[in-house]
């Protein structure tokens, strides 16, 4: 039974990712920010899904001793890492000259330094066992630019750039690594961001919706966590064993203008 480690999988897309894992019957190991009732509560539901194990570990994705834990505890406890997925992730939008140091900072930190520290400490028992299989959430800012994103736009390539270089890395060790780019993402975060938007803006949602967040997306349509699953699952599988290196769009054609 394969193990997959989901970091941000209290929540969003992460946790989206990680229902679609453990229904497929891996173990899973949740990490996030959240209440611990309820990440109890949601590692004992996704459990009841398949036949793998969920478990929780709370690696601050600031502080690489934590990250290098949550692979060692989970090796220790399932026996191997055989799949990552880093996803955690924050945001913040500023013009550059404004742009909170601090924010920066963090930005950098969390969306592309913890998948460093975290594919740096899965990486020798991947090759020791012959395979792995590495999937960053990234995002169709990591293959182009929005004003006032320079952060969460410079991590996102970085992630790109760490991928094609790790996929060079396993490529001989049965490893692949790729990264999965969205657009706009139909999640809780989002759907609070639309009725803001709509107030602030004294527009209906659905105009938010359409002339202001799905603007960049031909299809007008957002991406749906469960497609974002989809792929992810089957990026781990046997079948994609030759598709390494790619950071592949996931956007409704709005990196294809």
């Amino acid at each position: 039974m394969k193990t997959v480690i989901v970091t941000g999988s209290t929540s969003g897309i992460g946790l989206g990712i990680a229902e679609s894992f453990a229904t497929a019957g891996y173990n899973v190991v949740l990490n996030g920010l959240g209440d611990a009732a309820e990440i109890e509560t949601t590692c004992g539901r996704l459990a009841e899904l398949g036949a793998g194990d969920v478990i929780f570990h709370g690696a601050n994705m600031l502080k690489s001793d934590e990250i290098a834990d949550l692979v060692a505890s989970t090796e220790k406890h399932f026996g191997s890492v055989d799949v990552i997925v880093p996803n955690a992730g924050i945001q913040h939008v500023e013009k550059i000259e404004d742009f909170p140091i601090a924010k920066w900072d963090a930005i950098i930190a969390i969306n592309m330094s913890s998948a460093f520290h975290l594919i740096r400490a899965a990486m020798p028992g991947m090759k020791k066992n012959g395979f792995g299989r590495i999937i960053a959430i990234a995002s169709a800012h990591g293959l182009i630019a929005s004003p006032f994103k320079s952060a969460y736009v410079t991590a996102k390539h970085g992630v790109v750039g760490l991928i094609k270089t790790v996929a060079l890395e396993g490529a001989e060790f049965g490893i692949t690594a790729n990264a999965i780019c969205p657009g706009y993402v139909e999640t809780p975060l989002v759907s609070g961001q639309i009725a803001d938007t709509a107030k602030a803006r004294g527009m209906s949602e659905e105009a938010v919706i359409s002339d202001v967040i799905l603007k960049a997306q031909p299809t007008k349509q957002f991406v749906q966590v469960s497609q974002i699953a989809a792929l992810a699952n089957y990026l781990a599988s046997d079948q994609a064993a030759q598709i390494t290196g790619a950071a592949l769009p996931m956007d409704g054609g709005w990196t294809a203008q």
